[in-house]
């Protein structure tokens, strides 16, 4: 009759087998389209990715969003005056609030760890070109093409909550141009504000890295290191 101990070997392959999943997790990547590349001769559209250090918003040509249609556009054109549109995404509370850091700890520590926090797509018009106003290690520049670009935009219109098509107004800033819009995507430490500017990235072409996306460093990694990105606008 055999001994009812375990082998010893169960712990370590246990132990292997978590490592590796973990490890998978890590490097799993969302490929890229390459049919959203721009065409040869194609001039393509002009977008960029901006870092506080800690959060990324996309800034895009306020032209271009004007061509589609939509509720995006649509309610972009509502906006106040600006040739770009910086667009963003974050907890309902937490990201439209400016006071310091310090004062908001407790709402931060909500956000990240209660479940199925209300969240907000920000479009905030932006009169002066990126280049000119954030840092070159703040900002990543790429082209898309205009399926890409449209696509990207699709993303950003699936998180607003419509009611009867049309985007709510949930939160704005007095003094601030920039407003806040309900969206249907709630916010947590599962799905953080780098989380969905990666996976707005991976519907405009972009290979990106889903868990490792929770930081801005790594989003604007993915833009610098994207096929998409020219040199010319990383200056």
């Amino acid at each position: 009759m055999t001994g009812g101990r375990p082998s010893t070997l169960f712990g370590p392959l246990v132990l292997m087998a978590a490592l590796g999943l973990v490890a998978a997790c890590w490097t799993w990547t969302r490929p890229a389209d390459p049919a959203l590349r721009p065409a040869p001769g194609e001039a393509g559209i002009r977008v960029y990715l901006l870092d506080n250090g800690f959060h990324t918003d996309l800034a895009v040509p306020r032209s271009a969003l004007a061509s589609l249609s939509g509720p995006l556009a649509e309610t972009a054109a509502t906006l106040g005056p600006g040739d770009w549109i910086l667009i963003g995404w974050g907890d309902a509370r937490f990201y439209v609030d400016q006071r310091p850091i310090g004062e908001r700890v407790p709402d931060g520590l909500r956000a990240f760890f209660w479940p199925g926090n209300r969240s907000v797509v920000m479009l905030d018009p932006e009169q002066t070109d990126p280049r000119e106003r954030f840092a070159g290690d703040g900002r990543a520049g790429l082209v898309l093409s205009a399926a890409g670009f449209e696509a990207m935009m699709r993303r950003v219109e699936a998180s607003l909550e419509l009611h009867d098509g049309r985007a709510r107004v949930a939160a704005a800033r007095p003094g601030d141009d920039a407003r806040f819009f309900a969206s249907r995507e709630t916010f947590s430490i599962a799905y953080l504000c780098n989380h969905w500017s990666a996976r707005v990235l991976n519907a405009g072409g972009l290979a990106v890295r889903p868990l490792r996306s929770v930081t801005s460093a790594e989003v604007m990694a993915t833009v610098r290191s994207a096929e998409l990105d020219t040199a010319g606008l990383r200056d």
